[in-house]
């Protein structure tokens, strides 16, 4: 007698993988999710969101060393402040003239104030504004009122809408 012959198993059926549709359907899923959560979290106004921040840091910044100049000086003003006429607007930066050109938010004078020589106590390096300042026009501005109060704003802040549209936010502290 001979022994019973199994069947022959189809060695189709024992190959383990993923078929080219299956692949397909699960590469189409997960980009379909990347694109949602790509627009979910919007970029470009997370961009705006950043730069803006560091606007309002920047300007913190500047006020504080200037306030601190002043109390470690007995209550007198940084030698470039007082020179200020007070109640005028001007661009922080290193330039002599031209400073009244590309501030939105006030209208500077021509001169700039120059705060480089502060002392690295105060302010280590004159912050620039994150897209567009230079050392020459930081792309913030200073103003002293007649009661020695000092206002530091930022010149282009962004809106928060996509491409930096809507309604850009103040930027602006008075001490």
């Amino acid at each position: 007698m001979k022994p019973l012959c199994k069947s022959k198993r189809s060695t189709r059926s024992t190959q383990k993988g993923f078929t080219l549709i299956e692949l397909i359907i699960v590469i189409a899923i997960i980009a379909v999710l990347a694109g949602a959560i790509f627009v979910a979290l919007d970029p470009a106004r997370r961009l705006h969101e950043s730069r803006n921040a560091r606007r309002s840091s920047d300007i913190t910044n500047i006020l504080d060393a200037v306030i601190k100049y002043q109390v470690d000086n007995e209550g007198t003003h940084y030698s470039t402040i007082a020179a200020l006429t007070a109640g005028n607007y001007y661009t922080i930066g290193t330039c002599s003239s031209g400073g009244d050109s590309g501030c939105t938010a006030q209208t500077t004078q021509a001169a700039c104030v120059d705060l480089s020589g502060i002392g690295s106590n105060y302010l280590g390096v004159v912050p620039k504004d994150p897209s567009t300042g230079t050392d020459a026009k930081t792309d913030y501005y200073l103003k002293k009122d007649s009661n020695g109060s000092i206002t530091v704003g930022a010149c282009d802040s962004e809106g928060e809408g996509a491409g930096g549209s809507g309604t850009a936010p103040t930027l602006e502290l008075t001490r």
